[in-house]
C-alpha cells in the first residue's frame, strides 16, 4: 500500500502525463499555506524551463485534466504557476478504512533481516549517568521501530569491563582490603560466594581510584599492572572481577529497567579477547596491517576523502589493545554468530570519526560483507538550562537514577493535584505507579521528540507538562480516547463492529488526514533512524484528535451511524497511537 502523498501524486501524475507533459512533475506535498489549501503540487514550475511554457499555462493544462477527479475536490491553478489541491473526503475515508483493515496500518514491509543495536555502553564498576541516558532511550527506541518493520534484532549493551578501570578497582581494593583471598598468590581454595563490596561501595571506590592514579604515576602503573594480571588469567583477580561483574550488571538491571529498556546481549570486551590474536594474525597475513611507530595500523585513508583520515590503530606500541581492537573483534564475532545485514552504534556524535575508522577497517580487512550496513547513530549531549551539560546542584554529573527520581517526584506532585481536582481517590501506591508511568514517557518523548545529532536542555518542568508537546499531553489524549470507548462498551456499542465513514466536517476530515500520514512517518524513523519523527507525526496526530473532541458530540451524536463512525476513527487513532507509543519506549495508563 503506497502512503497517502505518493497515492494522491500517483493520480497527479496521471494528470501531467494527460496534459502532455513529464508526469514526474505530479508530485505533491502538504500545502505551507493551509489556510489556501491541504495540499499543493509546484510541477508546473520545475516544468516551465524544460518546455519553454509559462508555468500558469501549464498548470491550467493540468488542473482542466482534474476538473472531474475522483480525488481532487479542489485543482486550482494559481500565480505563478502553482497547483493548489483539496482532498475529496470520500477518498481520505477510502484510504483510512484500507489502513485499518491492514496488520500494519498501510506499511509496505521490507524484507526481514538479521540486525543488531549496539547501544547502553556503560563501563562496570561506575554508576549509570545522565550520559547513558540518550544512547539508552535512542537506542531502545531504534530497536524497537527495526523490529516492528519485521526484522529480528539483537540489542547489545556493549559493556566497558576490561580496561584501565578494571584495574583501578582491583589494585585500590587491594589496598584497602589486603587480607582477601583474591590477593593471596597461594590461595587454592573455593573464593566466597558473596562480593566483598556493594554497589555503593564501587561507586566510592572507583571515583577514588582514578583520583589517584591521575596523581600519582606510581599508583597508575600498579592499577596497570593489575590490568594486566587481570587479562592474562589471574585466578583471583578473575574471581573478584567476576564479582564486580555481578554487583555492577544488578544495579544496571534495575536502573535500565526503571527506563524499560532491555538487552538481548550482555556482553562486553571482554566476550572477544580470545578473538583477537587470531583477527590481527589475519590483518597480518592479508597484508592490511603493518607497524608504524612501533604500532600495528591499517590504513583506512581513501582518494575521495577531503580531509585527514588517520590510519585505524590496531595494536598500541606497548602491545596493548584499544577499544578499535575490541569493537573490531566484536564485529568480527557479531557476523559469525548472528550474519546480520545491519549493525547500528549508539554513541557521542563526537565519536564520528573513530566510527568511521573502524568501520572502513572491517570492510577493507574483509570482516564484514558488502552487503552489511554499519551505521553510527551520533547523538548531542542533555545540557541544563544554562546550556551546558546537565549537572547536579552542587556541580557533579547527576547519577541516571537520581534523574529519574527527580522526574517521577515532579510527576507524583502532579498526579495527586489532578486526581484532587476530579474528585478521586487513589492508593499512594495507585498515584505512585501512575507517576512511574508519566514521568517515563516524559523522559523518554522530552530526549525523542529532538533530533538525536542535536544537544537538547533537559527541563523537567516542561517535560512534564500536561500541555504542549511532551510525553504527559501525548499519554493524556490517549487516556480520553480509551475512556470515550469504555464508555461506548459500557452504552452496550460494540465499536469493533463500528464502520468508518467519510468526514462531516472540517475537524473529522483533518483528524483522517492525520491517521493517514502514519505510514509515510514510520518508514521515514524507520530509515533515517530517526525516532523524533514519530514524536512529531504523534503531537500532530494528538492535537488533530483534540480538535475533533472538542468540535463534535461523539457519544452524544444522535446519528447512530454516524456516532458509530466516530467511534471507529477513535478506535483507529488508540491503535496508531498505542503503537507508536510502543515504538517510543512508554505505556499507556489506564487513568491520568
Amino acid at each position: 500500500m503506497k502512503n497517502f502523498l505518493e497515492e494522491i501524486s500517483g493520480y497527479m501524475k496521471e494528470a501531467f502525463e494527460a496534459a502532455g507533459y513529464d508526469p514526474a512533475l505530479g508530485r505533491v506535498s502538504v500545502s505551507n499555506r493551509p489556510d489556501l489549501c491541504e495540499y499543493q503540487c509546484n510541477g508546473a514550475m520545475a516544468g516551465a524551463k524544460q518546455y519553454h511554457k509559462a508555468p500558469l499555462m501549464i498548470a491550467q493544462d493540468v488542473a482542466e485534466k482534474l476538473k472531474d477527479s475522483a480525488v481532487f475536490e479542489k485543482a486550482e491553478a494559481v500565480a505563478p504557476g502553482f497547483l493548489n489541491l483539496d482532498i475529496k473526503s470520500e477518498f481520505v475515508a477510502d484510504y483510512v478504512v484500507r489502513m485499518a483493515e491492514d496488520e500494519h496500518f498501510g506499511i509496505d514491509m521490507p524484507k526481514p533481516a538479521a540486525m543488531i543495536v549496539d547501544y547502553g555502553g556503560p563501563n562496570v564498576a561506575k554508576p549509570l549517568h545522565v550520559g547513558h541516558l540518550r544512547s539508552a532511550v535512542i537506542g531502545e527506541s531504534i530497536k524497537r521501530i527495526l523490529r516492528y518493520m519485521g526484522n529480528t534484532v539483537y540489542g547489545d549493551i556493549h559493556m566497558g569491563d576490561w580496561g584501565l578501570q578494571m584495574g583501578l578497582v582491583i589494585y585500590e581494593m587491594s589496598l584497602r582490603n589486603p587480607d582477601l583471598p583474591y590477593f593471596d598468590e597461594n590461595f587454592t581454595g573455593e573464593y566466597p560466594a558473596e562480593a566483598p563490596f556493594t554497589v555503593t561501595d564501587l561507586e566510592e571506590i572507583y571515583p577514588s581510584a582514578s583520583g589517584k592514579s591521575k596523581q600519582d604515576p606510581e599508583y597508575k602503573a600498579k592499577a596497570m599492572e593489575a590490568t594486566l594480571k587481570l587479562q592474562e588469567g589471574h585466578a583471583g583477580y578473575r574471581a573478584l572481577w567476576q564479582k564486580i561483574m555481578d554487583v555492577s550488571i544488578t544495579d544496571m538491571k534495575r536502573n535500565y529497567d526503571r527506563l524499560k529498556v532491555s538487552f538481548d546481549l550482555w556482553n562486553g570486551e571482554s566476550t572477544v579477547q580470545d578473538i583477537i590474536p587470531g583477527m590481527v594474525k589475519d590483518m597480518k597475513d592479508g597484508g592490511y596491517a603493518y607497524e608504524s611507530d612501533g604500532a600495528l595500523v591499517v590504513d583506512v585513508k581513501e582518494d575521495t576523502d577531503t580531509k585527514e583520515m588517520p590510519p585505524c590503530i590496531i595494536i598500541k606500541s606497548d602491545g596493548a589493545s584499544l577499544y578499535n581492537t575490541t569493537d573490531l573483534a566484536t564485529i568480527k564475532d557479531r557476523v559469525a554468530k548472528y550474519d546480520p545485514s545491519k549493525m547500528v552504534y549508539l554513541t557521542d556524535k563526537r565519536q564520528d570519526l573513530y566510527f568511521e575508522q573502524v568501520f572502513r577497517c572491517a570492510r577493507k580487512t574483509g570482516l564484514i560483507k558488502d552487503e552489511c550496513d554499519l551505521v553510527h547513530v551520533g547523538f548531542g549531549t542533555v545540557n541544563g538550562k544554562d546550556g551546558s551539560p546537565y549537572k547536579t546542584r552542587s556541580g557533579g554529573v547527576p547519577k541516571l537514577s537520581d534523574l529519574i527520581d527527580e522526574i517521577e517526584e515532579s510527576m507524583l506532585v502532579k498526579i495527586k493535584e489532578n486526581t484532587a481536582q476530579k474528585g478521586e481517590n487513589i492508593s499512594d501506591e495507585e498515584a505512585l505507579d501512575r507517576a512511574r508511568k508519566v514521568g517515563l514517557a516524559a523522559i523518554k518523548y522530552g530526549d525523542l521528540s529532538n533530533q538525536a545529532t542535536k544537544d537538547y536542555i533537559f527541563d523537567v518542568d516542561r517535560f512534564t507538562s500536561f500541555e504542549g508537546d511532551t510525553g504527559p499531553y501525548i499519554l493524556y489524549t490517549c487516556v480520553r480516547i480509551n475512556s470515550i470507548l469504555r464508555k461506548a462498551t459500557e452504552q452496550g456499542i460494540d465499536v469493533s463492529a463500528c464502520r468508518i465513514k467519510a468526514p462531516v466536517n472540517a475537524s473529522h476530515k483533518a483528524l483522517m488526514k492525520a491517521i493517514a500520514g502514519f505510514n509515510a512517518e514510520i518508514v521515514s524513523a524507520y530509515e533515517e533512524y530517526a525516532p523524533h519523527r514519530i514524536c512529531g507525526y504523534i503531537y500532530a496526530l494528538s492535537n488533530a484528535f483534540n480538535s475533533f473532541y472538542h468540535e463534535n458530540h461523539i457519544l452524544t451524536e444522535e446519528d447512530a451511524e454516524l456516532k458509530g463512525s466516530f467511534l471507529a476513527l477513535l478506535s483507529l487513532t488508540g491503535d496508531i497511537l498505542k503503537v507508536c507509543t510502543d515504538l517510543l519506549g512508554f505505556e499507556i495508563p489506564e487513568r491520568m
